[in-house]
């Protein structure tokens, strides 16, 4: 059967229904035409519970501009890259990373199709603070190589000697709750307690509970995380009560995004944003200040020796490499849960490699690991290098090695064999061998 005659319907079906990735495409009614099965267990949906609604009936959105799939169907522009937070019809909360496009012809836009990983999992464990480890948070025991870092840190000093309230702005992970209580330490003289609200959307009755919790508490520092997530008419409640007792207690508080943007869109009520207004410090995702990742994984590494009696020593340069390419939308909080996932599988290793990456780790980072050639200076020892072990250093060494010949012979297997100084079929078994050993890795 020849290419024109074959049915590729049958190839697309089972491509759209095997993938990783959720799909979801719509028409320019805004009707749902594809919904593969990723998508259906990511929104807990069925194809009948989408079929000829719209999305808006169907999810519940912040805001309706936030629905991406409609924001791209009515722009005709391309939205990468994007996360978005929504609730399903049943008040399940979902959060993927979204790659949104038009689809158009003859210049006319057909509708519009959306690629989403899930990442609502990762979402409720970057809501979770950073660890504490038994020990009070500083200002010094804060991960801050970076210029950003170290500004944020400037900004918090001049903040804690203030004591004026401070809006500490920046995604989940990021570490807003470690300022938080590195400001608390450093005033002068320290409150006595320092206290986080979670301003969880499932609590109606949080703000009620922090009034009544300060009617006898001394002088303390009260930082209320994530404050749109509150009604309108809970924080007109908090800011009842900070300008009742702001001038008895240090408060701080927390947003997730631009605090203009959270206004412009009703999620913030400008008048509490006033109030803290006077002393903002934002603080930038990990991929905008990646210098303090290594810093941060030592720091990590040497508090887990000395709790647990770990032998870890550091991680190998792929690693490295890896964690320093990977755009971690969970900030500091998703490299401390990978961190702590690998800790538990270790034994005796004294380096993370490759293999012991968590297999969801793989797949997230391993389409920059198949387009990343090796170089020769990989396989040179350095002192400032982590050495791998020898298996590994052997299997990528060759694999190397095989490549640049093969490239320098233009993929001929006769000619690169002749090179090489062995039989074709001996080339063509190594070559089968080392992809059977990658796929067998990334598997």
């Amino acid at each position: 059967m020849t290419n024109e005659n074959l049915d590729l319907t049958v190839f697309y079906e089972f491509l759209t229904e095997n993938t990783a990735i959720g799909i979801h495409a719509i028409n320019a009614q805004g009707e749902t035409i594809i919904y593969n099965e990723k998508m259906k267990k990511i929104e807990g949906l069925n194809l009948d519970d989408v079929s000829d609604r719209s999305i808006l009936d169907i999810f519940r959105f912040n805001n309706a501009d936030e629905s991406t799939l409609l924001q791209v169907l009515q722009s005709g522009q391309s939205v990468i890259n994007v996360k978005q937070t929504y609730w399903n019809q049943n008040g399940q909360e979902i959060t993927t990373i979204n790659d949104t496009y038009p689809v158009m012809k003859d210049g006319q836009i057909l509708g519009a199709i959306e690629f989403s990983r899930d990442i609502t999992t990762l979402e409720k464990l970057v809501n979770q603070p950073l660890q504490r480890y038994g020990e009070p948070i500083t200002f010094e025991v804060i991960t801050a190589v970076s210029n950003e870092m170290k500004r944020v840190i400037q900004i918090a000093k001049k903040a804690a000697i203030a004591k004026l309230p401070v809006l500490l702005i920046g995604e989940s992970g990021t570490g807003k709750d470690l300022v938080a209580e590195g400001i608390h330490n450093a005033t002068d003289p320290i409150s006595e307690q320092f206290i986080t609200v979670y301003c969880n959307r499932s609590d109606g009755n949080v703000i009620d509970k922090l009034a009544e919790q300060l009617i006898d508490l001394p002088a303390s520092t009260v930082f209320c995380e994530r404050i749109e997530y509150l009604s309108l008419e809970q924080q007109e409640k908090l800011l009842e009560i900070l300008e009742q007792y702001g001038t008895e207690h240090l408060f701080i508080a927390s947003v997730g995004n631009d605090p203009i943007d959270l206004i412009a869109e009703n999620l913030v009520l400008k008048d509490l944003y006033y109030y803290f207004a006077a002393m903002s410090i934002t603080i930038p995702p990990l991929k905008e200040r990646l210098s303090d990742l290594l810093p941060f994984v030592q720091d990590y590494l040497s508090r887990y020796r000395r709790f647990f009696g770990s032998q870890i020593k550091g991680i190998t340069n792929e690693v490295e490499q890896l964690f320093m390419h990977y755009d971690w939308p969970g900030n500091l909080k998703e490299l401390e849960v990978l961190l702590d996932e690998m800790g538990t599988m270790m034994t005796n290793e004294e380096y993370i490699t490759y293999d012991i990456l968590p297999h969801h780790f793989k797949l997230k980072v391993q389409e920059y690991r198949d387009t990343t050639p090796l170089h020769a200076e990989d396989f040179v020892i350095q002192a400032e290098q982590e050495l791998m072990p020898l298996d590994t250093y052997l299997r990528e060494a060759e694999s190397y090695y095989l490549n640049k010949v093969l490239d320098k012979y233009g993929q001929n297997i006769t000619k690169a064999a002749e090179a090489l100084g062995m039989s074709r079929q001996n080339l063509q078994y190594r070559i089968r061998k080392m992809k059977s050993t990658k796929k067998t890795t990334v598997d």
